[in-house]
């Protein structure tokens, strides 16, 4: 997987956020049955007033939040079906899956208040951003039941516990 990562925050310079990003779109990518080489993604990491802002341009909502994604392409998925991208050929530049942002503050204070590892959270959050990109949603509850469930699986994949379990 290609991923352009933009560290705008300094919180962000002593973090594994790049090698935790291209583990989670790979165990995405191989959950899908998607060739991770063939894909890309863009990653901004940046601290709570940027994704604030971002947030207000883009959902209205002028607050903090963990994580944003913008899909490159709509991609519309039935209930509980893979994504249909196009598989570029081998010489073929990567097809561009689409843009996260995510905020230092917001996922640090997130871990520490659920009791989690900063690394575990943050893996989580770039694999339900990824899942985003590909047309996963849990808007109703049918379609959370299916995101969460891949989510939970794929995270297993990585040795980390499920993360919509308490305690």
């Amino acid at each position: 997987m290609e991923i352009d990562i933009l560290i705008e925050a300094d919180a962000w310079a002593n973090s594994a956020i790049e090698e935790i990003s291209a583990r989670a779109a790979v165990a995405v990518c191989a959950a899908l049955e998607l060739e991770p080489h063939r894909f890309a993604l863009s990653v901004l990491a940046c601290d709570d007033a940027r994704i604030a802002a971002l947030n207000a341009d883009f959902r209205g909502k002028s607050a903090p939040t963990n994580v944003l994604s913008w899909p490159a392409e709509d991609i519309d998925l039935p209930l509980g079906k893979m994504p249909d991208l196009p598989c570029p050929a081998a010489n073929d530049p990567p097809h561009e899956l689409g843009d996260i942002a995510i905020a230092y503050e917001t996922c640090a204070r997130e871990a520490a208040e659920q009791g989690k590892e900063f690394d575990a959270h943050l893996t989580h959050l770039m694999v339900h951003s990824t899942l985003h990109l590909l047309g996963f949603d849990h808007i109703n509850d049918a379609d959370a039941a299916v995101m969460e469930s891949l989510e939970t699986r794929i995270l297993a994949t990585l040795g980390i516990s499920d993360p919509y379990c308490e305690g």
